[in-house]
Order: C-alpha cells, then sequence, then structure tokens
C-alpha cells in the first residue's frame, strides 16, 4: 500500500486536468450547433431566412430537426451527408422544397416522422427513402406543386413505406387518385384527403387495409360508383368522413343514399347534405323522402320541340336581316335578270313571226344570201 501511494504523489499535476479534458469531449455532442440554429438537448431549430440547404453538419445525437422559413428548393443525398441513426422526427415546413431526390433520407435509418407541408414540391423520387426505412408517418399537406406529382407519390407509396400508419395529403387540388395507390400500406390507420377537388373515387382507388379512417371533407364528389360501394362494403371496418361535398341529389343518388341508410361506415352521414339542386342545397340526403330526377323523362320531347323552334327562328331571323341589308343589291339583280329575260323572249318572237309568214323568210333569205 504504501509503495501505491507513493507512486500516486509522484503522478505530474498536469495529467488530472488533461483527463479532465477528455472526459469533457467524450460526453460532449460529436459536433457543435450549426450555424443559424438554436440547439437545445437533442432538438435543433433553424428558422433562418436565408437558409439555401439544410443546416450541417448536425450534431450526432441529433433526435429532432425543425427547418422552415428557408429557400431549400433541392432535397438530395448530400442533405443528410452522415448517417444520423438517432434522428427519428424531420419537420422540414414552408421551406420551398420542390425536389426530392434519390437518396435524400438514405442516412437517416430511424427516421419516423417526415413533416414536408406547406412547400411546393415538382418531383418526389420513390427512392427517396431507405428501402429498410421505419417512418411511420407522413405529412405531406399543401405540399404537392401540381396534380402531376401525385403518380410520383403513388409510386413512393406502393412498396416504399411498408411502416406507414398516418399520411396527411390534404389541402392539395387532387383531382384523382391512382388506383391502388395505398393498397401496399397494410398498416395504415388514418388517411387524410381533406380539402381537396376530389370529383370521383373510381373502384380500387381507396383500396386501404381493413381498418382505417379516410377524410374525405371538403372536396367535390357529387356521386359514388357502384363498384366504389361495393369496395366499402368488403372492407367492414373501413372508416369514413363523407360531409361538406356538393352532392346532387337527383335519382343516379339512389344507390348511395341506399348504403347511407345501411351503413355504420360513414361517420359523419348525418352531416352529408346536398349541393344541388337549389330546392334542396343544404338538406340532409338522410331526410329526402324521394330524389328528384333532374330531367323529367315526359318533358324531354316537349322541350326539344320548343327548342328546335327557337333555332328555327333565329335562323329565319338572321335570314331576313341578311336580305333587309342587301336590298339594294338584290333588286338590282332582279333587274337585270328581267331585262336579260326580255331580251331573249323578244329574240324568239322575232324568229317566230319570221318563220310564220313566208314572204318575212324569204327576205330573211335573201338577206342571209
Amino acid at each position: 500500500v504504501g509503495v501505491w501511494t507513493m507512486r500516486r504523489a509522484q503522478v505530474p499535476g498536469k495529467v488530472l486536468p488533461l483527463c479532465a479534458l477528455l472526459l469533457a469531449a467524450a460526453a460532449a455532442p460529436s459536433s457543435a450547433c450549426p450555424d443559424g440554429c438554436v440547439c437545445s438537448g437533442a432538438t435543433v431549430k433553424c428558422a433562418d431566412p436565408r437558409l439555401r440547404a439544410l443546416p450541417r453538419p448536425l450534431p450526432g445525437d441529433t433526435r429532432t430537426l425543425f427547418v422552415s422559413g428557408g429557400d431549400v428548393a433541392r432535397l438530395a443525398a448530400d442533405s443528410f451527408p452522415a448517417p444520423l441513426p438517432r434522428l427519428t422526427e424531420v419537420h422540414l415546413t414552408g421551406s420551398r422544397v420542390e425536389r426530392v431526390e434519390a437518396l435524400a433520407f438514405h442516412n437517416l435509418p430511424g427516421l419516423e416522422l417526415l413533416d414536408l407541408s406547406n412547400n411546393s414540391i415538382r418531383t418526389f423520387s420513390p427512392d427517396a427513402l431507405r428501402a429498410d426505412n421505419a417512418l411511420l408517418r407522413l405529412n405531406l399537406s399543401a405540399s404537392l406543386h401540381n396534380g402531376s406529382c401525385v403518380q410520383d407519390i403513388s409510386g413512393l407509396l406502393r412498396g416504399g413505406t411498408p411502416r406507414l400508419s398516418e399520411l396527411d395529403m390534404s389541402a392539395n387540388d387532387l383531382l384523382f387518385l391512382p388506383d391502388g395507390m395505398f393498397s401496399e400500406l397494410a398498416n395504415l390507420s388514418f388517411l387524410d384527403l381533406r380539402n381537396n377537388s376530389i370529383v370521383a373515387i373510381g373502384g380500387g382507388a381507396l383500396s386501404v387495409p381493413a381498418v382505417a379512417t379516410v377524410d374525405l371533407r371538403d372536396n367535390s364528389l357529387r356521386n359514388l360508383p357502384n363498384r366504389t360501394i361495393m369496395d366499402f362494403r368488403q372492407s367492414p371496418g373501413l372508416r369514413l368522413l363523407l360531409a361538406k361535398n356538393p352532392w346532387l341529389c337527383d335519382c343516379d343518388l339512389e344507390d348511395t343514399l341506399v348504403w347511407l341508410r345501411s351503413t355504420d361506415q360513414v361517420l359523419d352521414k348525418q352531416n352529408v347534405t346536398c349541393g344541388s339542386p337549389e330546392k334542396l342545397r343544404r338538406h340532409s340526403v338522410l331526410l329526402i323522402e324521394q330524389l328528384p330526377c333532374s330531367y323529367p323523362v315526359d318533358s324531354l320531347p316537349e322541350t326539344s320541340y320548343v327548342f328546335l323552334g327557337m333555332v328555327l327562328a333565329l335562323i329565319g331571323l338572321i335570314f331576313l336581316l341578311v336580305l333587309y341589308l342587301n336590298r339594294k343589291g338584290i333588286k338590282r339583280w332582279v333587274y337585270n335578270i328581267r331585262d336579260a329575260c326580255r331580251d331573249h323572249m323578244e329574240g324568239y318572237h322575232y324568229r317566230y313571226e319570221v318563220s310564220s309568214d313566208p314572204r318575212l323568210a324569204n327576205l330573211s333569205l335573201n338577206s342571209d344570201v
């Protein structure tokens, strides 16, 4: 023991501070907070409007990244150049993102939430995520520049996000949904399609898992095809929200009305109202006893005849107006034809008189000689 105490006492005084520095370096983050950002624990927040690319390098222990207000037009493989296995949430909202290229999130194996809302994405590569990605929630609300990008998103969802459970595609002015777009999302539990311009849902367009909620409020739906209704019936666990659509309450809505009255799949069916005709506007669809026909069959022939008569009368008026405007030319043309006919008839009359009188015939013969 004495020897150990003596040796300890002989340790130079500069060794202890050096050890302290090494311990502090080991406990410190792998890199400092990027310029223009604020780091708090494992969260990095960057709200610098001068940003033209994602801030880097990010601390190696970053779990949540917030970027907003910049002009990050492109997300590519060099956006996250170093692996960040602890990064689980990425929020890139309002950053004017236009292109998401292949391998953009390849170095984020633990990514579970990706928020790209309020951007203007024109292209989205189906290979932007890792093949074995852990993505659970994807927010694309108000992020697509136009409807053409929906095909890129469809390619991404078909096999590229096997664990996805929540998908937000609201407020994108979508007109249609590609068939089978969500068919590979076996774990999908909530699909938000609110505030788009979807006019129809074809059979197979909403082939979602048996237990899921689909929000279709504030679109442009006027009717549901029978095939779509059959698809809904084959998924009894499916839940729908259909209010705030301009439903056309006429004869063609009969099958949809029968389905609405008999199903429990529509969570807000009490709020489904008519958008037209005007006399039924804002009336509850479920309270309509008999749907009117937009064009009664008995009145079709009468309406057609009236329309035809109006067209013919208009053509007659136009013809008379043309005659009136050209009356002088027409009068001159008639006089010319009359004079030409008179001269022609006088020639025939003279020949007839010559042929009937022998004396005039000889005279005419001598004159010819």
